[in-house]
């Protein structure tokens, strides 16, 4: 049967489904004939149906694009949802419909005179453009093209459709010029033979305008509500039944409405209500005054520093990209993240032409600024700079505490969102919402890793999607099952979604969905001077400031983090000299939380000197009882027997007895009237449990259902350490709310309904009192966390012992530690190696007790830290024991401590691997610190080491610092950022450092696994041909002169970019191969080379004299190919392995291979496994294998060899494999 299909473009929209379904009814299998079909329907005009036809073609109604995707949806989930017809002769009434009749049969039914004269459609003409395609069909027909009007679902409007009749007889196919929009109906079962084309016709743009459907309960919403322009459709609808040409722009369209050039000219957006508009306004007007400020005392107008965000990628992990599901983040290097590099204007464009971005995953630590550069979104959107958002909604993960169902998507919109100001009509606003989704933003904040995002992105139950579908206001869901539905598309699925989380863990999914990855890049230098100068206003503090900042190394690179940045300034802010400045991140914190304490105690009255020696006096008179009594129970003699026996009820009391002594120490400090002494510390020891709890739970948020006194709230709240939280917003009521409960009053309705009212304020009530504390910094939770497990008295030397990092050993733990347990097991160890002076106001120990508890814990972290074994650590841990180490030696020194953190540096300097690898882990500037600091220390000690910083994201400056150490002998690093440093170094003349850069680089082996790879590695080819580091240079370098050791060294070359990637720099590759004259190894598998790339590459082969093994497995390589490259092979004297396994090589090309192969004096290993040789070709190979006796192995098995002749050539040669 002929089908005829002018228009490219697929159309997913199953017509058969809706016309089938709705023809059900009142249509058998025996009407599927044009003429009976018209026939029956002008007949029985009595009959309620749900089609029309009319006589002439009228202006195009096309359906509303919530009836089309009601269609698509179930094709999208791949399940079809067709209904199987009835065998019966008779069709099945509705439910809701009177029985009909039975029908005689319409075979020999005459025409009405309504059907007889209908006018044919003018030949030559279209209705709307261009000749109509009845024209340009091959054959005369008598009946006139028909229209037929379908009506969707619960729609008063039409669908003009135009029945084509094509015959079999047709010779010639059928041809209409210009193409309109085509789709195909091929009725199923049908026993009539024409195929039926079905076009929808097309006519000038009309002022109706077509209602579209609420998702709430399936009503027609209001004209005003929907913002696409008439006739707009869902996205590929649209495209499928339009012509590109006459589309108009809307908001519905996939255009970037955010470029910085003017929109066209197009169509006026459909009016938004004005009390709509207001709420708009009101919204922007709250926003720009929530907003306003990034934290206390510093606002968002005057503190603010505009930095830049990366655009990062992901990749699947693993060889074979085909069969692996999961992705992986891609590391940058610093030269490729600069080209990357997005201004806050550019978030929601696409790049290169490509629609706007809608799924967008925003990325960083803590303090890197991610709630910050959400605020900026907000009050940019206030102030129109956002134009392509009508509404702009933020949704905090703190929300998901909210554990009741009480909530609807609209009451989660307009009274959950923190941006969202108290609503007159929120059913017209959210009316609005669902007509336009793509003009609104849902930004997600608050969630700290990316697994939290996973489990709100597991499937739903069946019931509960459909439930949330329908959206009804009668139900109520959870905070977390909305927070789901809007993640999974499931509710408001064209909005744009912004989702802010730490990359810590692992989010498969979440990566799957997203057509965005955007990285916090920090501050640079320039931004740090910049935040300083806004920050001091002072310019004489701000001088002090800046210079004070560049004496200190650590300091200058923690403000990096912007977060850390604001704690260096406070301690900038008060200190009078760089001497007191900290040299760790643990004295940091220290001293702003000192800062916070101090100033907070101002108003309370100080004590007496004296108060304070009888407290201690009592204190170690207390201790000194204790031990007494423990030297006089020692002194009883007891046998090895007894003690053994006895040993755990000693331990039982000897725990008692401490409880009891502790507990008599508090009580006697106060009785002595020492409360006030004590006071920081009992404060301390409450924050740092608290601290401690939310760290182990991987939560900001305080601990709701444990009793916290209010001398610790006042006092976090006070000091800034909590913000105070509103959990939920007061609900605005809706109109149709308010009149119900005014006509429930005036009309005294039941009992019933009075006490539901009632239960419902009185929830309302409560929840509008809901607050939560969360710690405002996570820097100084860690620290205070990092307090308790190093100062505790109830925390026991065992339980310390389980909080030490790598408990799992090196390679055991496959998961990466969170951030914030990392953070305090830091500020744990640093602390016990910090002053015991500046540690008084912590605990209330006496001095010979304190010092005791802290020796025994510095021998406990030394004897740990010591039995790592770190050449079984991974890089990330490694790292971490550099971090360890260096916050334990670098404090302030205190006598006989020094020794230990001597210690521990040695013992470091001493065990680490000398091929020292970062690969994979992303290093920041205080990384970068820590690392130089372990590597110098090694130096002393005449050690030597090898770097590998290769998808390590460090920056030129850290590059520079690691590469300008003496004891350094190879490094390896991006190469594009290797070439940056050299040039640098070029044009600051710094000659012996740029000899030491170039000398020490190395690329071997290399794995070309990104785009960019091939780029950066064809440059340095460059550099190594001509000699010169720039295009620019005329002259070669001295340096330069022998060319680059790094390419002259690179033996293996391993190709992984896949058949996606890989043809895109073939290319490049064919170019850069000949100046690789020493490569032994090339792996080109699965490159999609084919015929074309076998030639270029026979070309490049003839400058590799050393290759050894060339892999080119699974590349579509033919018969042309294969006697290009036989032609080149025989020149390669030292190859002994190749395979060309699962090719499309023939018997020619087998003949081409065993004619060169006696001519390959050093080949050992040849494979021609699967690919389309028979058994002339095999017996070719064995034939010319007795030729070759060095060859070890021919691997040849196919399914088109048989078995036989196999069988038979591995009995004359045993060199013949089948596997």
């Amino acid at each position: 049967m002929l089908e005829v299909d002018p228009n490219p473009i697929a159309v997913p929209l199953d017509l058969a489904d809706l016309l089938i379904d709705n023809l059900d009814d009142d249509i058998n299998e025996k009407l599927l004939d044009v003429d009976s079909l018209f026939d029956y329907l002008e007949l029985n005009d009595s009959l309620t149906h749900p089609w029309t036809f009319d006589d002439l073609p009228t202006a195009a109604e096309v359906p509303i694009a919530n009836s089309i995707e009601q269609i698509q949806e179930p094709k999208a989930k791949g399940q079809s949802r067709r209904r199987k017809r009835p065998r019966d002769s008779q069709p099945q009434p509705c439910s809701d419909e009177r029985p009909k009749a039975k029908r005689p049969k319409p075979s020999g039914q005459p025409k009405t005179k309504e059907s007889q004269a209908e006018p044919a459609v003018e030949p030559g003409s279209h209705p709307a453009s261009g000749p109509s395609p009845a024209k340009t069909l091959p054959m005369s027909t008598a009946t006139p093209p028909r229209i037929f009007r379908v009506y969707p679902s619960q729609t008063s409007s039409a669908i003009p459709i135009q029945f084509i009749t094509i015959s079999d007889s047709a010779g010639n196919p059928v041809q209409l010029s210009p193409p309109p929009p085509l789709i195909r109906f091929p009725l199923p079962r049908s026993a009539t033979t024409p195929t039926y084309i079905l076009v929808p016709t097309v006519s000038p743009p009309s002022k109706c305008q077509l209602p579209p459907l609420s998702p709430v309960d399936g009503t027609v919403a209001p004209v005003q509500m929907s913002s696409s322009p008439l006739g707009s459709l869902s996205e590929t609808a649209s495209k499928a039944m339009s012509p590109p040409c006459t589309s108009p722009v809307s908001p519905g369209n996939e255009m970037s409405p955010c470029k910085e050039s003017p929109l066209p000219q197009s169509p006026k957006v459909l009016d938004i209500p004005q009390n709509v508009k207001d709420y708009i306004q009101e919204a922007k007007a709250h926003m720009s005054q929530t907003y306003q400020d990034m934290e206390a005392g510093l606002s968002l107008s005057s503190h603010y520093v505009d930095v830049q965000v990366s655009q990062r990628e992901v990749v699947r992990s693993g060889k074979n990209t085909n069969k692996c599901l999961d992705k992986e983040l891609v590391i940058k290097g610093d030269t490729d993240r600069q080209k990357t590099m997005l201004a806050l204007s550019q978030i929601f464009d696409g790049s290169n032409g490509e629609k706007s971005r809608r799924y967008i995953l925003l990325l960083g630590n803590a303090g890197m600024g991610k709630t910050t550069l959400i605020k900026k979104l907000c009050i940019d959107w206030s102030r129109d700079c956002i134009p392509q958002f009508d509404f702009v909604f933020l949704l905090d993960g703190k929300k998901l505490s909210v554990t009741e169902p009480v909530y609807s998507l609209q009451t989660l919109l307009l009274n959950l969102s923190s941006s969202a100001p108290s609503c007159v009509d929120p059913e017209a606003v959210y009316a609005q919402i669902l007509a336009a989704p793509k003009r609104v933003l849902i930004i997600f904040d608050g969630f700290d890793e990316l697994r939290n995002y996973e489990t709100l992105l597991q499937a739903q139950e069946k019931d509960l999607t459909a439930s949330l579908q329908k959206d009804s206001k009668a139900k109520t869901f959870t905070v977390r099952q909305l927070y789901s539905a809007i993640l999974q598309r499931v509710l408001l699925p064209g909005c744009t979604l912004l989702l802010s989380t730490r990359p810590r863990g692992t989010a498969s999914q979440l990566l799957r969905r997203t057509d965005s990855l955007l990285e916090m890049c920090g501050f640079t230098p320039a931004n740090v001077e910049t935040y300083l100068s806004q920050y001091f206003s002072d310019p004489g503090l701000r001088e002090s400031a800046l210079e004070s900042l560049k004496s200190m190394s650590y300091l200058n690179l923690v403000c990096w983090n912007p977060g850390l940045c604001r704690l260096v300034c406070l301690i900038l802010e008060q200190s009078r000299s760089v001497d007191v400045l900290p040299r760790t991140l643990t004295g940091l914190c220290h001293q702003v939380l000192c800062l916070k304490m101090d100033k907070d105690g101002r108003s309370t009255p100080t004590h007496t000197e004296a108060q304070a020696q009888s407290i201690r006096d009592t204190e170690t008179q207390i201790s000194n009882t204790s031990q007494a009594k423990k030297c006089s129970k020692n002194n009883q003699g007891k046998s090895r027997t007894q003690a053994r026996t006895s040993s755990r009820t000693q331990r039982a009391k000897k725990a008692q007895e401490q409880e009891a002594q502790a507990d008599k120490v508090d009580q006697d400090l106060r009785s002595s009237g020492g409360e006030a002494v004590t006071e920081d510390f009992d404060l301390l020891s409450q924050l740092s449990s608290l601290a401690w709890e939310g760290v182990k739970a991987n939560s900001s948020i305080l601990p709701t259902g444990r009793d916290i006194s209010g001398k610790v709230k006042a006092f976090g709240l006070r000091t800034g350490l909590f913000l105070s939280h509103q959990l939920r917003a007061s609900p605005c009521l809706s109109n149709s709310t308010k009149e119900e409960g005014e006509n429930e009053t005036e009309a005294g309705e039941t009992e019933q309904r009075t006490e539901n009212s009632e239960r419902t304020t009185n929830d309302l009530t409560d929840h509008q009192n809901d607050q939560i504390l969360l710690w405002a910094n996570p820097f100084l939770q860690s620290y205070i966390a990092g307090v308790h497990l190093a100062l505790s008295r109830t925390l026991t030397d065992r339980s310390f012992l389980q909080t030490l990092p790598f408990q799992s050993g090196g390679k055991g733990r496959r998961r990466p530690q969170r951030e914030e347990l990392e953070l305090t097991q830091r500020f744990a160890v640093g602390l016990l190696f910090h002053n015991r002076t500046e540690l008084q106001r912590f605990h209330t120990h006496t001095e010979t007790a304190f010092r005791d508890m802290v020796a025994n814990k510095q021998g406990l972290v030394t004897k740990h830290l010591e039995g790592l074994s770190y050449a079984d650590l991974t890089p990330s841990q490694i790292l971490e024991a550099c971090h360890y180490v260096y916050e334990a030696s670098f404090t302030h020194s205190d006598g006989g401590r020094e020794a230990g953190r001597t210690r521990l540096v040695t013992h470091l300097a001493a065990n680490l691997p000398e091929f020292l690898t970062f690969h994979g882990v992303q290093l920041s500037p205080p990384d970068v610190f820590t690392v130089q600091k372990a590597l110098e220390q090694g130096g002393t000690e005449g050690r030597r080491f090898c770097l590998d910083l290769e998808d390590s994201g460090i920056q030129i400056c850290g590059l520079r610092a690691l590469v300008g150490l003496n004891n350094i002998n190879t490094y390896r690093s991006c190469i594009a950022d290797a070439i940056t440093l050299w040039e640098l170094l070029e044009q600051s003349d710094e000659e012996s450092l740029l000899q030491r850069a170039v000398s020490k680089f190395t690329i071997h082996p290399l794995k070309a696994k990104q785009v960019c790879h091939i780029e950066h590695l064809e440059k340095l080819v460059n550099i190594h041909i001509h000699k010169r580091l720039s295009d620019s240079s005329s002259e070669s370098h001295s340096i330069l002169s022998e060319g680059v050791p790094a390419v002259k060294e690179l033996h293996k070359l391993e190709f992984e970019l896949g058949p996606d990637n890989g043809p895109l720099v073939l290319p490049k590759l064919w170019d850069l191969l000949p100046g690789l004259h020493n490569l032994q190894h090339l792996d080109l598998e699965n490159s999609k080379i084919g015929d074309k790339g076998a030639e270029k590459l026979a070309s490049a082969l003839v400058s590799l004299p050393s290759l050894e093994i060339l892999n080119l497995s699974q590349n579509c390589i033919g018969d042309e190919g294969v006697k290009k490259l036989a032609a080149t092979l025989k020149d390669l004297p030292n190859l002994h392995c190749l395979s060309v396994y699962s090719n499309m090589i023939s018997d020619e090309g087998a003949e081409s291979l065993a004619a060169v192969l006696p001519h390959m004096a050093s080949l050992t290993d040849l494979d021609v496994k699967f690919n389309k040789l028979t058994d002339v070709g095999a017996q070719s190979l064995g034939a010319s294998l007795r030729n070759c006796t060095k060859v070890k192995t021919l691997r040849m098995w196919n399914q088109c060899i048989p078995f036989g002749v196999l069988e038979r050539l591995i009995q004359q040669d045993s060199r013949i494999r089948l596997h």
